[in-house]
């Protein structure tokens, strides 16, 4: 096992001006689950293939430990890589899937039996050794590839979208053997997805990348309650936050017919007429339109059941604005579409950040 380390690492593919990777700064600890998360094209994928050696690195470091293996060839930097479409060998068995690298390196027959069947036992593959991938499920077979990474007993285990082709059922099954086999191995791990629930429930850290610039990192308690920006704000959490461009008056900002106190030490932060806001949907507060006390007034366009949780979608008017809103309603006897609700912000749980700049304040 071992630590990582991302000093001021860039990517420049050939022909762009824009870095895909730029100057990332990261510290992974000794058997840590860490996970890049992003959008499409944010570059998580690629900081995973520069510390697996498969692109380069046009300025900047990748330390694995304290070795510099930022021009090591992938098969001397001591990691393995499961894949997101499997990449098993169809005409080989499981157990010889899974020892296959241990072959290729000339490990004892005995010691490679040994491996293969340990790892089999922790992901419940025993049975299956024998079969061919054909004859295995996508959740089995990328147990499997998994299988095929722990037998190696590499430093750094890299993961990329691994779960990206299983079912949503099988996702979160497998989501979570993954998490728990990391925590019992303890080897450092880099995972990349791109779906923030996931990210959410597996990293003991997170990373938020966007446009190639890490945004934050953090656990994930602390970018779902203390984003670092709108981008960060917006991304984790599922429904998103949401987000209002508002007007700031004397003692706090106007929310419909509210104002929502707000600190004078961070209103103090404010230079610009208007700041943004965000309220996640659980701390917004429904009533009927006339129930006393001031805010918003929103129309019900969808409304989300599901079992102990309901959401509903709508639309409303704030500050001289069309807003989509999302706010979380009792399950037991949610809004129906086309009914209006009156909208109470939670004071305590309101997020500020710079209309300029995007950055939280205070």
């Amino acid at each position: 096992m071992a630590t990582v380390t991302y000093d001021s690492t860039t990517c420049l593919f050939p022909g762009s001006d824009t870095p895909a990777v730029d100057r990332l700064q990261l510290d992974i600890a000794d058997g840590e689950f860490l996970v890049l998360v992003g959008p499409s094209g944010c570059g998580k994928s690629t900081s995973l293939r520069m510390l697996a050696g498969l692109e380069d690195v046009h300025s900047g470091r990748v330390l694995i430990g304290d070795r510099d293996v930022t021009s090591a060839e992938p098969k001397d930097r001591d990691i393995a890589m499961v894949f997101q479409n499997y990449a098993l060998y169809p005409h080989m068995s499981v157990a010889e899937n899974m020892g296959f690298a241990l072959k290729l390196a000339k490990t004892p027959k005995d010691e490679i039996r040994r491996r293969v069947e340990e790892a089999a036992a922790m992901l419940d593959l025993t049975q299956y050794l024998e079969r061919k991938p054909k004859a295995l499920s996508g959740g089995q077979r990328q147990r499997v590839a998994m299988g095929r990474a722990i037998v190696r007993q590499p430093q750094v285990f890299l993961m990329d979208e691994p779960l990206s082709n299983l079912d949503a059922k099988l996702r979160v099954q497998t989501r979570t053997q993954i998490a728990q086999l990391q925590r019992r191995l303890g080897t450092t791990t880099v995972y990349v997805t791109h779906d923030q629930v996931e990210a959410m429930t597996m990293g003991d850290r997170v990373a938020v990348l966007k446009d190639g610039v890490l945004q934050q990192c953090a656990s994930p308690r602390e970018l779902y309650n203390r984003p670092a920006n709108v981008f960060v704000a917006g991304f984790m959490g599922s429904p998103s936050m949401n987000l209002f461009t508002l007007p700031a008056v004397d003692g706090g900002v106007r929310f419909g017919t509210a104002v929502v106190p707000v600190p004078r030490s961070t209103l103090g932060l404010v230079h610009d007429p208007e700041v943004v806001v965000g309220v996640r949907p659980e701390h917004l507060e429904l009533a009927a339109p006339n129930a006393p006390g001031d805010g918003v007034d929103m129309e019900v366009d969808v409304v989300e059941e599901l079992g102990s949780d309901a959401y509903i979608y709508g639309h409303a008017m704030v500050a001289d604005r069309a807003q989509s809103i999302v706010a979380r309603a009792d399950w037991r006897r949610p809004p129906r579409k086309g009914d209006r609700v009156r909208l109470h912000v939670d004071p305590k749980e309101v997020h500020l950040f710079s209309a300029a700049t995007g950055r939280r304040l205070g």
